[in-house]
C-alpha cells in the first residue's frame, strides 16, 4: 500500500506539462516584504515588450541579439495550467531573491500565441534562459526550486 502511495506522489511531482483548463490568475510585478522593502517580482510581457526588451526577431530573424541589460528567464505559461499555477510562486520567490541580478519575465501563451509559436512552445510551462552572452537555452516543464536556482546561477550568472 505504501509503495502505491509513494508511486502516486512521485507521479504528481513528475507531471510538469499542461493540457487541461482551470482558472487562476498569475500576476505581481512587485513583492512587498515584511520590512516594507520593495523587491522585484516577475514581469508579464507581451510580444511588443519582448521585441523591445528581449529580442526583435522580426527585424533580425537569423541572429540572436539580446536587447536586455541583465540576464533573463522567460516563463511561457497559461492561467489554466495546473503545473504553471504550482510553479508561479517559486518564480515569484526567485524574482525576489535574485532582485536586480536578473529579470524573470512571464509570457501568457493564450494571449501571446504568435510569440509562443515563434519559439516552438508545445508544452507549458517552458522556460527560456537568456544569458547576456551566447545563445538562449530552453527547458520544458517545471522544476524544483533548487534545480532552477542552480540553472540560473550556472546559465544566467556564470557561477559554477
Amino acid at each position: 500500500m505504501k509503495k502505491w502511495m509513494l508511486a502516486g506522489l512521485l507521479a504528481v511531482f513528475t507531471f510538469t506539462a499542461c493540457n487541461a483548463k482551470g482558472d487562476v490568475k498569475v500576476d505581481n510585478t512587485k513583492v512587498e516584504t515584511n520590512n516594507n522593502e520593495k523587491k522585484m517580482g516577475t514581469i508579464k510581457i507581451t510580444k511588443a515588450d519582448f521585441l523591445e526588451k528581449v529580442m526583435n526577431y522580426e527585424a533580425n530573424p537569423t541572429e540572436w541579439k539580446y536587447a536586455g541589460d541583465k540576464p533573463c528567464l522567460i516563463d511561457f505559461y497559461a492561467d489554466w495550467c495546473g503545473p504553471c499555477k504550482v510553479f508561479a510562486p517559486i518564480l515569484e520567490e526567485l524574482a525576489a531573491e535574485y532582485g536586480d541580478q536578473i529579470y524573470i519575465y512571464k509570457v501568457d501563451t493564450e494571449k501571446e500565441q504568435e510569440l509562443a509559436a515563434a519559439f516552438g512552445i508545445r508544452s507549458i510551462p517552458s522556460l527560456l534562459f537568456v544569458p547576456m552572452e551566447g545563445q538562449p537555452q530552453m527547458s520544458m516543464g517545471a522544476m524544483p526550486k533548487a534545480q532552477l536556482k542552480e540553472a540560473i546561477d550556472k546559465v544566467l550568472l556564470g557561477k559554477e
